[in-house]
């Protein structure tokens, strides 16, 4: 093993750039300040009629104007500003990256406008059938807007913006998305295909369906009155996530490469761990079995133990059911230690994120490891007592942090984990 190797002789992956936007702002700073500040970016929606829906808050980015245009645009948008930041910040050309793309996306479809629209234009031209249907799609200028509801639109278009190299991979792996992208761009590293990889998560889907979609799953809190104190992992009257938009990024390089370049080395992904939980479509397996192989993959994988890692990054949805989870996961890889090691989430601020939540929370982890500050767990007053973890409950916290455990477990059985270290 080398200084550029790995316990298993795999070149070390450096990060060389971050970028992040999130309901809290645009841009590492100013994110960064809010949630350690232990601000909410939860609010309100204002951007549709939420009347007689169950939840109407969200933590929306509506300070782009591409959040009226669409699911599509917005996460483009999204995925283009934390993008530009995580470039630039690498030292590497913003036009001419010169390295593969991995983004995580969310699945969008045509808006509701678009589809009543291509309704009334077939039902005017006589019986609905097939043959009117394409040929309205083809004639409507409107219906350009369905080439944006293509699964791979967004990363081709980031693509020839960002002068990336190969075909970009678009993946969605529910809310384990954004690691799977950072992971996916690990591995290309450690194969030798790149010396160096942008990984991008984004979302920006909040729309009336998808509250819908997930009140019918009980997911989404309903604490509408104080939409601030809405999302509170871990604690005893929580209720379900706040859904939520943004975008995390990170370059990515071969520690060798990146040194022999003069980068600055802002931190190691030195881990990453994921394994299939086929108990539910939406359920996590009650043992967590998956989750806590997916923790031990992701030691395993930085060649570390329980106690090299100084804090974890919790997934905490905020949901009754995976907060139990992951403290049994957590419970139980960690141990005795469990009641001593920082567990906070990120998501009591941000809300959840979705297929963006797991890069926006590396982002994080690199910024704590960065600055030696625990991001807190707000809303934590009424600590559940089946939960006994140190949350970094509401206030900030100094901490001399060497590695980062950082979780993700998605619906439909997704989980992934990630370890976060300084550079030595």
């Amino acid at each position: 093993m080398s200084k550029f190797t790995d316990h298993l002789g795999r070149p070390l992956v450096a990060i060389t750039g971050a970028g992040v936007v999130s309901p809290l702002g645009t841009g590492k700073e100013d994110n960064w300040n809010a949630l350690t500040g232990g601000q909410s970016g939860i609010h309100e929606i204002n951007r549709f009629p939420t009347e007689n829906l169950k939840t109407r808050i969200a933590g929306t980015v509506d300070f782009l104007p591409e959040s009226t245009i669409g699911a599509s645009a917005l996460s483009e948008k999204l995925a283009r500003l934390a993008g530009e930041e995580a470039i630039a910040q690498s030292g590497l050309s913003v036009t001419d990256f010169g390295g593969p793309l991995f983004l995580a996306a969310p699945p969008v479809e045509l808006d509701w406008k678009s589809r009543f629209a291509l309704d009334a234009l077939v039902k005017n031209q006589g019986e609905p059938s097939y043959q009117l249907l394409l040929e309205a799609c083809r004639n409507n200028p409107r219906m350009d807007e369905f080439n944006t509801t293509q699964f791979g639109y967004i990363a081709e278009r980031l693509a020839d913006i960002f002068g990336t190299r190969g075909l970009p991979v678009t993946m969605s792996t529910a809310c384990a998305s954004g690691a799977t992208a950072i992971q996916s761009g690990v591995e290309a590293i450690r194969r030798g295909e790149s010396d160096r990889v942008l990984a991008i998560g984004t979302d920006g889907s909040v729309s009336a369906e998808a509250l819908i979609r997930f009140s019918l799953l009980s997911a989404l809190s309903t604490q509408n009155d104080q939409p601030h104190k809405a999302s509170k992992p871990f604690s005893k009257d929580r209720d379900g996530f706040a859904m939520a938009e943004g975008s995390g990024a990170l370059v990515m390089e071969s520690l060798e490469s990146a040194i022999a370049r003069g980068a600055k080395i802002l931190g190691i992904l030195k881990g990453c761990g994921e394994k299939a939980d086929d108990f539910h479509r939406t359920r996590s397996s009650p043992d967590a079995s998956p989750a806590i192989a997916t923790v031990r993959a992701a030691l395993d994988d930085a060649g570390l133990t329980i106690d090299d890692i100084s804090y974890v990054n919790a997934h905490g949805t905020s949901t009754p059911e995976n907060d139990k989870m992951e403290y049994h996961t957590l419970s139980s890889v960690f141990g005795e230690r469990i009641s001593s090691i920082p567990v906070s989430s990120n998501k009591s601020m941000i809300g959840h994120t979705l297929t963006a939540a797991g890069a926006i929370e590396a982002v994080f982890s690199l910024l704590t490891i960065q600055t030696g500050t625990l991001p807190p767990t707000i809303n934590y007053d009424n600590p559940d007592p089946a939960i006994a973890l140190d949350v970094v409950p509401n206030v900030k916290r100094d901490a001399n942090v060497t590695a980062i455990l950082s979780n993700s477990f998605g619906f439909g059985g997704q989980n992934a984990s990630l370890v976060v270290a300084a550079h030595q």
